[in-house]
């Protein structure tokens, strides 16, 4: 196995691009790639292209009729068939559209691939996680489902468990949905609330179905809750489920999101929880998953200078084994580069500063606290679905 982790990367997935009014701005993804090799993380990761996903791979989750409806559309924005979620205020139709999304999938399922072949421990697609996509329809900035192709081509190269945990502030709805009846498949999603937030789903009594049933697990976290909440509740759930399913490979979604400052959303994380909560993934696939396999994936994210880049540029450090320094002060000529792309000032250290710690779920809890009430929900919903106390 390769001890290098891998970068996957390719210039062309900044296409994947809304248009100038809608907040999932390509730089995001620029001034991240840009800060990754100022922070000398280049030497740290193989960087590498994987080709698009073609609709064979794509098939593995999509219908082919709502391919060749991207397709369409990517050849002509203004014929978008909304019926397909495309043309919407959401997902606006663009020229390329089907080419820089199935990029951006190339990406992801490149990842699984090289990750399961034992190329490499860990490799990281920042550009993923575009968990709202359905099989037949765009949904919440999302086209192509990278993040349920990655976990799809690791269940047809032989994987009988995968793990997908998912830490972005939106349920990662699509995902579930991909894997509803599919025992082999575990999605863990930790989001703000549904009754503040879209897509209004990921209650913790969504549990699967069928097969499934007990397979699908949802925390619901309150609007306003921050790092010392986000820790605790990630902590009561995560760890204890992945040592009982012993997952052959882990699929973690990272969407920046539920950073205070982010303008979509309402929760109160720092970039060092973020940053704890990749720690953890990391640790947890070396303990519970064969041959520490995991793939990383971005996902939303839209406080695009002073919090995507940072957050993601620390996720390729962890995974390369090449920690950044929170206290290390931002490259001066990152800063340069994002003045001159947005006018903005750049942050000026990888930290916000903070130092976040949780009381552990073993400890005890209050049944008065609405944080408390939200882990007890999914714990009481789905741990006596997989043998394990509530």
């Amino acid at each position: 196995m390769s001890g290098h982790a891998w970068l996957m990367w390719d210039d062309a997935v900044t296409g994947y691009d809304f248009g100038p009014d809608h907040p999932m701005d390509p730089v995001r993804l620029s001034l991240t790639r840009g800060l990754v090799r100022a922070c000398g993380l280049d030497a740290a990761v193989d960087v590498v292209a994987a080709p698009s996903a073609g609709d064979s791979t794509l098939r593995l989750v999509h219908h082919q009729d709502y391919v060749d409806a991207v397709r369409r559309a990517s050849l002509d924005p203004r014929g978008a068939e909304p019926a397909y979620g495309l043309g919407t205020v959401d997902d606006p139709a663009f020229a390329g559209m089907h080419e820089a999304s199935a990029l951006i999938a190339g990406q992801s399922v490149g990842a699984a691939e090289a990750v399961w072949r034992g190329e490499c421990a860990h490799a990281v697609n920042f550009a993923g996680g575009l968990h709202h996509a359905m099989p037949g329809a765009a949904s919440g900035f999302c086209v192509y489902n990278d993040a349920a192709l990655a976990v799809a081509r690791l269940l047809e190269l032989g994987a009988e468990r995968v793990a997908y945990v998912d830490v972005d502030v939106h349920h990662g709805d699509g995902v579930q949905a991909a894997f509803w009846e599919d025992p082999r498949v575990l999605t863990v999603s930790l989001h703000e609330h549904p009754r503040t937030l879209f897509p209004q789903t990921g209650w913790p009594e969504e549990t699967g179905a069928g097969a499934g049933e007990g397979s699908a697990v949802n925390v619901a976290l309150p609007a306003g809750t921050g790092d010392e909440g986000w820790l605790r509740a990630f902590h009561a759930v995560v760890p204890e489920l992945l040592a009982d399913f012993r997952p052959q490979a882990l699929v973690t979604q990272h969407g920046a999101d539920t950073h205070f400052e982010d303008p979509l959303a309402h929760l109160a994380v720092s970039l060092d929880a973020q940053r704890a909560v990749q720690a953890s993934c990391h640790d947890l696939a070396h303990e519970y998953v064969d041959g520490g396999r995991w793939i990383a994936l971005g996902g939303g994210g839209y406080a695009v200078v002073d919090v995507v880049p940072r957050c993601w540029t620390h996720l390729v450090g962890i995974a390369a084994h090449a920690p950044v320094d929170p206290e290390s002060l931002v490259p001066a000529e990152w800063r340069d580069e994002v003045y001159a792309r947005t006018r903005q000032l750049g942050p000026g250290r990888m930290t916000d500063g903070r130092k976040p710690g949780w009381e552990p779920w073993e400890a005890g809890y209050d049944p008065a606290d609405r944080l408390d009430q939200a882990v007890l929900a999914t714990r009481k919903a789905v741990f006596p679905l997989r043998g394990l106390l509530a």
